[in-house]
């Protein structure tokens, strides 16, 4: 098996480069310079410098030089597959990347008047009809700035909802399924739910039993993933959805697995009430390290009143911004959206269609099951839950006979994979799955991509169980090896700014 060897530089950080003086661009002098000289007498006594600011001193070459060897040593979609399971990390064509970076978005200022910015309130409002057309909802609002706010944004149009009808202080309970994103419990929370958790049967569905069991009239909504955070799809949806409704309550829809149903199926259609999307998974915005993202919220006609604000509309003649919303939970994120995030959502469906983005659905899903129908039969490994069942695009690897087996773990078995050239699945999530490792290999994973990623799984197996301390000695091959994980976390050794480690240094 050909191993992948990552660059590994032996580079200092930035402040530890360069001599004092040095530049990467000195600036011409300026005609009537003496005219200026006295500018500093202009800005006020308290807001002047003391001292000059403490930064690198470093020519235009060794900048380029020194983050051109930083990204050597990193890993990520344009290098190779990342099948990291519910994160949806696909190939993010470039020209949308291009158009979010045109002078003509970059430049845009929120102060700007309306009538100044009709093309990019035409492209908002266009694409948020889009977004309801592919979801089965009446209305969205682009606000929330990521995945998780667009979650709380959801939690608080239910709060908002049951406070109009005067029924917040009875409707106290959220429920979500053991196999939801972490995100979802805590929205609720964070929205002042009581979180009620429900488990998977033996399908990997919602245990319509317990579920039942615990809806009452306390209940004010459910969260829920569909597929699931296993791939699987819920197939009961709809008498899910007539459960909660009979009992008063609502139904959220996590889009963060949309991917595998574009063209195929819509949360309105299914009886869903609200649905965020994730603009930085499914639509093209590169993601990973903290954003940009966006995760627009959208609703049916009932719940309209409550959206985040502005709304973007359109009377006919001009696009614009309305406030002017009854029940609204207000702006939930500074100014108005993400303006870069959008404009590649909308070049990406623009330039897909809807033909495109049904086959987006068809290729992920397919790929998913012919890796999965791959590794299920490597010793050490099984996929459980619904054992007979497809999987959208996603499925759970459990490595649990692996582990009990040899001792690797894993943990084990995604940092051996690194040493191949792949990014990890991600790991021990969901929760309910011993030995976890989570794994969407989204629609941009070539067949041979997938081959090999077979045939290093298999290889990692034979290895575990013929030589199980090379599993746990890995990676060798990255930039970093294996590192204690203790310390690597520890406050006592952890540095998160260059004043921070000097500070340090000081102290000993």
């Amino acid at each position: 098996m050909e191993e992948f060897r990552q660059a590994k530089w032996s580079e200092p950080i930035i402040f530890e480069i360069g001599s004092k003086g040095r530049r990467g661009y000195s600036f011409p002098g300026l005609d009537g310079e003496e005219a200026c000289s006295d500018i500093i007498s202009h800005i006020p006594e308290n807001l002047r410098r003391k001292n000059y600011p403490d930064l690198p001193e470093l020519s235009e070459v060794e900048v380029v030089r020194h983050f051109i060897r930083l990204s050597q040593m990193n890993f990520g979609v344009d290098n190779g597959l990342y099948p990291l399971g519910s994160c949806t990390m696909k190939y993010n064509p470039k020209i949308n990347d291009s158009l979010a970076s045109s002078d003509r978005v970059r430049w845009i200022h929120p102060y700007q008047p309306e009538e100044t910015i009709q093309g990019m309130l035409e492209i908002a409002y266009k694409l948020a009809e889009w977004l309801a057309e592919i979801t089965g909802m009446d209305k969205f609002s682009l606000q929330p700035a990521a995945g998780a706010h667009g979650e709380f944004a959801g939690a608080l149009i239910i709060r908002a909802y049951h406070k109009l009808n005067g029924e917040l202080e009875q409707r106290t309970d959220i429920i979500v399924p053991d196999s939801a994103h972490g995100t979802n419990p805590a929205s609720a929370a964070m929205a002042g739910f009581n979180v009620i958790t429900i488990p998977t049967n033996e399908d990997g569905c919602v245990d319509i039993d317990a579920l039942k069991s615990v809806v009452s009239s306390r209940t004010a909504g459910l969260m829920l993933t569909n597929p699931n955070t296993l791939g699987i799809f819920e197939r009961n949806i709809r008498e899910i959805a007539e459960i909660i409704h009979e009992n008063g309550g609502l139904l959220y829809y996590d889009g963060a697995n949309i991917n595998a149903i574009l063209g195929k199926a819509r949360p309105g259609d299914m009886g869903f009430d609200i649905v965020h999307l994730n603009l930085h998974k499914t639509f093209a915005t590169p993601h990973g390290g903290g954003g940009p993202g966006a995760g627009p919220i959208g609703v049916k006609k009932h719940l309209r009143d409550f959206l985040p604000i502005p709304l973007v509309e359109y009377d006919g003649e001009k696009y614009y911004l309305e406030y002017n919303v009854p029940h609204s939970i207000g702006m939930i994120s500074g100014f108005y959206f993400k303006f870069d995030v959008i404009i590649r959502a909308f070049a990406y469906i623009l330039s897909m269609g809807a033909e495109g983005l049904e086959k987006v659905a068809e290729i992920s899903v397919l790929n998913a099951n012919y890796l999965a129908s791959k590794l299920a039969n490597i010793r050490g490994f099984e996929i459980p839950y619904g054992r007979n069942r497809f999987r959208k695009h996603e499925f759970v690897l459990s490595c649990s006979k692996l582990k009990s087996e040899t001792e690797v773990s894993a943990k084990n078995v995604a940092k051996r994979i690194l040493d191949y050239g792949f990014h990890a699945p991600t790991m021990y999530f969901p929760p309910i799955v011993e030995e976890a490792l989570m794994i969407e290999p989204t629609e941009s994973a070539s067949l041979e991509e997938i081959d090999k990623f077979a045939e290093v799984m298999a290889s990692i197996s034979k290895e575990a169980y013929e030589n199980p301390e090379k599993v746990l000695g890995a990676p060798y091959n990255t930039s970093v090896g294996l590192v204690d994980e203790v310390k690597a976390s520890h406050p006592k050794y952890l540095c998160l700014s260059w004043r921070m480690y000097k500070k340090k240094l000081s102290q000993k």
